[in-house]
């Protein structure tokens, strides 16, 4: 029975051992790599374009997370970013434009 019991024991934090070697945090490096991409992707837009600015509030906001030592969403927001400049989900129609408000702007009514 106790033979039984360390084999299942050293079973389990082998596998444990095994999925933790997988299932790495990102580091400062990762994130660093997936918010030069993304920037490099939302740079060959136009500056005008729409899914360049939603990509760069994404950036933005990967950035902070950095700066708050959470490099998991550091990379989910460079990845959304990166996603927004390849599928482009944001567009205007000819004439239309993006009301973009300043901090200390209130929306017309």
């Amino acid at each position: 029975m106790s033979r039984l019991l360390s084999t299942i024991a050293i079973a389990l934090v082998l596998s444990v051992a095994s999925a933790s070697a997988h299932d790495e945090e990102p580091t400062q490096e990762t994130c660093d790599a997936a918010v030069a991409e993304a920037r490099a992707l939302a740079a060959s837009l136009p500056a005008d374009d729409v899914s360049r600015y939603f990509a760069e509030r994404d950036i933005q906001q990967a950035l902070v997370e950095a700066g708050n030592g959470e490099f998991d969403d550091c990379v989910e927001k460079a990845e959304q970013a990166a996603l927004e400049v390849r599928e482009r989900p944001h567009s205007l129609k000819p004439g239309e434009r993006l009301n973009i408000l300043r901090a200390d702007e209130l929306p017309p009514r």
